[in-house]
């Protein structure tokens, strides 16, 4: 253990994965020094309009980047790694330890984000043990999980050894042979755990967390019993689920397409490591099986979650460039809906219904089994690692109580656990632990058509515009003031019953009404220096403003209003008291 000389408090401070599912991110501080676990990503809601990814707000990490010593990656899910890219876009991480898996997927994110340089990226086996500065000593442990080459982490600290369990269940038929390494984890707890940070996933649910092994007997029934073309969507990261298939697909002479990026990238990593073993000529172009008997074809396919731009919900919604489903085709969902999902599952699988296809789908199938574990993994862990203290992390509200509430039941006091969220400064000593702050703790959300954040103001007019509409008005002044025509007005999505041309001349009369008050406050007619100007951006903000409010008041809604506004090109020619001809000019003139 190192040392704690000075008897400081260690800080744990979760940025994401606390009251919800997704973008797992936890900061351990101590003194000046930091390191991270993990930086992953969530996706949006429906109301996040043109939103592709959602990350949390890193304002911490960055003011104390000057502190940041690495980081710990237990496995290679996007809930986990998805948003590294982008952080080291705000700040360096020195380097990162990982995962073989993770970190293969991991370079290519960052080669193309374009920030490779911008850190150093080393693996890590079962039982490696890393040190980060002066304070932290970190061992990976092999756990098990839905995705190869998973890892929890015991962190050494100088006020005693953390379990963080990442993602886990014990799965003791593991499909890569990969075993729990329950005896490391029994003597840490025999040596002393002071703190055990544990998946609350699943904390609901009691019982064990079936082997994913027990899956196969099940496909195999589907493989059997299919007469025509199958279907299989799963998880792109499910590396033991796709090894499965592609084994079934080998013993059944069913040639594979793999449809989906992200599958694709996955599968050739995977293959390159190791993890996936298949023939070369199992897997085939989509082009390559298309001429094929339909009993000899498996196409394997991401949108398991109904994604919007997934392979399966562009099948099932007639978008695929190169599949349509046929009268007798079979598609399997080997995965059970995540939160928030569940409506865009249900809604793929009618229109596939729909189409002919034979879905077969529902947790009673027996074809997808959990990668957290169960109650009774999580008291399992609790009594292999015997912590003086407890944190429940990676969940819900009501998960992280349920969790507690287990721990409670195998002994650990209720006075030595919290229930945080997202942005608390956990402080814990080798006598107490305790809630003693708060850090930002937003979300940031990312537009990846353009690479940019979106921010909360823009994030909320999408939504008006969704909602309520967008009025939009055309507009052309002149230089005294005045309307130069009739100004248009356009509406989007605006349900009104006052007639276009009513509300063409209200909206005149308004505009009219606001420059007759307003104009002297943005223009300057002096002939006293060549520095007159006019303020035309000032002006356009205030009627833009003006008119928002009047028309939400006059339609009983809340559109979003935009102006176009046009000026002369040209500032008049005026002749001043000394009979000499100047021009006004305009502040882009001026500053030109």
């Amino acid at each position: 253990m190192v040392k704690n000389e000075a008897n400081s408090a260690l800080k744990i401070i979760p940025l994401g994965g606390l009251h919800e599912i997704g973008k797992n991110t936890c900061v351990f501080e101590y003194e000046d020094e930091i390191i991270l676990l993990d930086a992953g990503l969530a996706f949006p809601t429906e109301a996040m309009h043109g939103v592709n990814i959602v990350l949390p707000d890193t304002t911490y990490l960055r003011e104390n980047r000057h502190k940041i010593k690495g980081m710990i990656v237990t496995h290679g899910h996007e809930d986990h790694i998805g948003g590294i890219a982008f952080h080291l876009k705000q700040f360096d991480i020195p380097v990162i330890y990982g995962p073989r898996l993770a970190l293969a997927m991991l370079e290519g994110k960052l080669e193309e984000a374009g920030v490779r340089d911008r850190t150093e990226l080393r693996t890590v086996r079962p039982r490696d043990v890393v040190r980060f500065g002066k304070s932290f000593v970190v061992e990976y442990i092999r756990n098990t999980h839905s995705i190869a080459d998973s890892f929890t982490v015991a962190i050494n600290t100088p006020v005693g050894v953390i379990i963080h369990t990442g993602d886990f269940k014990f799965d003791h038929t593991p499909v890569d042979g990969e075993h729990f390494d329950l005896q490391r984890l029994a003597e840490h707890g025999e040596k002393g755990v002071l703190c055990l940070m544990s998946d609350s996933t699943n904390s609901e649910v009691p019982g064990f967390t079936p082997s994913e092994r027990s899956v196969y007997p099940n496909l195999e029934r589907i493989f059997m019993q299919t007469p025509g073309r199958l279907f299989v969507t799963t998880f792109a990261s499910s590396v033991h689920r796709i090894n499965m298939t592609l084994q079934l697909a080998q013993k059944y002479n069913r040639v594979v397409a793999v449809v989906g990026r992200s599958m694709l990238n996955l599968i050739a990593h995977a293959r390159n490591l190791g993890y996936i073993k298949c023939e070369d000529n199992l897997l085939q172009p989509l082009h390559a099986v298309r001429n094929l008997p339909e009993d000899k074809v498996l196409i394997l396919t991401t949108g398991s979650q109904g994604e919007p731009m997934s392979a399966m919900t562009r099948i099932a919604n007639k978008e695929h460039p190169h599949i349509r489903i046929r009268q007798g085709d079979t598609v399997v969902f080997s995965a059970n809906p995540i939160p928030g999902n569940t409506i865009a599952v249900v809604n793929t699988i009618d229109k596939l219904m729909m189409q002919g296809a034979n879905v077969i789908y529902g947790r009673e199938k027996g074809i997808h089994v959990s990668g957290h574990g169960c109650q009774e993994d999580q008291k399992l862990m609790m009594a292999l690692t015997r912590p003086k203290f407890f944190l429940p992390i990676h969940g819900e509200h009501r998960m992280l109580v349920k969790h507690s509430q287990t721990a409670q039941s195998v002994g650990i006091p209720a006075e030595n656990m919290v229930i945080i969220q997202n942005g608390d400064v956990i402080e814990l000593t080798e006598n107490s632990i305790k809630v003693a702050g708060k850090v930002p703790s937003g979300i940031e959300l990312v537009d990846t058509s353009s690479s940019g954040m979106v921010s909360s103001k823009v994030l909320q007019e999408r939504q008006r515009m969704a909602s309520e509409g967008i009025v939009t008005i055309a507009a052309a002044i002149d230089w005294s003031g005045k309307l130069m025509a009739k100004p248009e007005i356009h509406l989007r999505g605006v349900v009104t019953s006052i007639e276009r041309s009513l509300l063409q001349k209200w909206v005149q009369q308004r505009i009219e009404e606001i420059l007759s008050v307003r104009w002297s406050e943005f223009s300057n007619p002096g002939f006293e220096s060549e520095q007159s100007e006019m303020d035309w951006g000032g002006l356009q903000g205030v009627l833009e403003r003006e008119l928002q409010r009047s028309i939400r008041k006059e339609l009983q809604c809340q559109p979003s209003v935009t102006l176009l506004m046009q000026t002369p090109d040209e500032p008049p020619v005026k002749v001043a008291t000394d009979g000499r001809r100047r021009r006004t000019r305009t502040a882009a003139q001026v500053a030109s």
